[in-house]
């Protein structure tokens, strides 16, 4: 699995528009078929801040996921609101295997 974790930092007045654009390309993002799952987190202690933990198939689905129309609207609509620029961070699975992710 090829993990990503997105981290945005939202200006104050733009959390609750934030979090339902986020949701949405979350849901869409789902149907994608390279992406095992896709979360969206909010800092308890600051919830200004998002994770976006996005687990692909492989290292080539991201790539993919920046073309679908949800996400490239998710971007135009997200960018104005951001406090500071999106970071990420590029991970690989260890554990659960790849086959049981997502198994209980």
């Amino acid at each position: 699995m090829h993990i990503v974790m997105v981290y945005a930092h939202v200006k104050p007045e733009y959390v609750d528009t934030f979090l339902q654009a986020s949701l949405e390309n979350a849901r869409h993002s789902l149907q994608e078929p390279g992406i095992a799952r896709f979360d969206v987190l909010q800092e308890d202690d600051d919830p200004t801040r998002f994770v976006l933990f996005e687990v692909y198939q492989t290292a080539d689905d991201p790539a993919l996921h920046r073309e679908t129309a949800h996400y490239k609207t998710w971007k135009s609509t997200v960018e104005p609101m951001m406090a500071e620029a999106r970071t990420k961070t590029i991970y690989h699975n260890i554990f659960p295997e790849d086959k049981k992710w997502g198994q209980a």
